[in-house]
């Protein structure tokens, strides 16, 4: 599944989000779609320039605070997460539903090769 490639993601503050802000800019005009994913507990430590807190303001830039994987996931994909149901079980067409997928494949692609691996003295 393709991610954005507009949004930074870190657990590093200030000077991560100024870089990010910083590199946008000097690539050409701020569009309203960049910005930074971080951890939702450390947007209370923000401390950035006027400049870049002006770009926020006007939408120009953005800070997301996330407090979960699936919201970064969400923002980074612009597809649902996606939530277990009671069989244990994602809806389709979501983020999780696609990862769960994908490691059964690699699951099933492994059955029996450790097995054959040291039944052959390797």
């Amino acid at each position: 599944m393709p991610s954005r490639q507009d949004i930074a993601v870190t657990g590093s503050v200030n000077q991560k989000v100024e870089g990010m802000f910083d590199v946008c800019r000097s690539a050409g005009e701020l569009t309203g779609t960049q910005g930074v994913v971080i951890p939702h507990q450390n947007e209370k430590n923000l401390m950035l320039r006027e400049d870049v807190v002006e770009a926020i303001r006007e939408g120009k830039f953005n800070v997301y605070a996330v407090k979960t994987i699936d919201e970064g996931l969400e923002i980074l994909t612009g597809t649902p997460a996606g939530e277990v149901d009671s069989k244990g079980e994602y809806q389709e067409g979501t983020v999780n539903h696609l990862i769960a997928k994908r490691l059964g494949e690699l699951n099933d692609s492994m059955r029996g090769y450790f097995q054959g691996l040291f039944a052959s003295g390797g």
